[in-house]
């Protein structure tokens, strides 16, 4: 799981790099950061969908549609999915950009870059950081969505994708 002590980058409003700050520092003072979301659909175009731990430093206990989380100083967006994506799920994947997106909530401002990736699993799921796992049909997802607690920036995100690509999920 990621430390409080990690050093990530801090970005302005135009996701132009302005410094550096641990990451106690970043989320006390809601600083803007990158950082990256791997969405992982099956070859059946279903997503996988991950509960975060109690644990989690923002939205614990949250359901996510991403793998990720920040990007740190000095690593690119790539890296750091491919990091995260091997830490969470135990997994490596050719990763798809989707698009960048700024989330700008109470309590997370945030520049992600977003990816797409194909995986059957297995997946081997870092007990850290995710409670449990399980891929879904689309539109369980967002059913899902309405009755439970989502992290905000990744509905956003799953929402912004079916609407640029409608057919993310096929299984072409």
């Amino acid at each position: 799981m990621g430390s409080s002590s990690e050093i990530v980058a801090i970005v302005d409003e135009a996701n132009q790099i302005t410094g550096q700050a641990s990451r106690a520092e970043m989320r006390a003072g809601k600083l803007i950061h990158r950082a990256c979301y791997v969405l992982v659909f099956s070859s059946h175009g279903e997503l996988f969908v991950q509960q975060r731990t109690l644990t989690k430093d923002i939205y614990p206990g949250f359901y996510d549609v991403a793998a990720g989380g920040v990007v740190l100083a000095g690593e690119g967006y790539e890296e750091s999915a491919q990091r995260e994506l091997a830490e969470e799920l135990g997994i490596t994947a050719e990763l798809t950009f989707a698009f960048d997106h700024f989330h700008d909530g109470p309590d997370n401002r945030v520049w992600g870059r977003v990816f797409t990736c194909r995986h059957d699993g297995p997946m081997r799921l870092q007990v850290e950081e995710v409670a449990e796992g399980f891929f879904l049909a689309l539109s369980e997802v967002l059913a899902l969505s309405r009755r439970e607690s989502f992290t905000p920036d990744g509905i956003k995100i799953l929402e912004h994708l079916i609407e640029r690509e409608p057919g993310v999920a096929s299984n072409e």
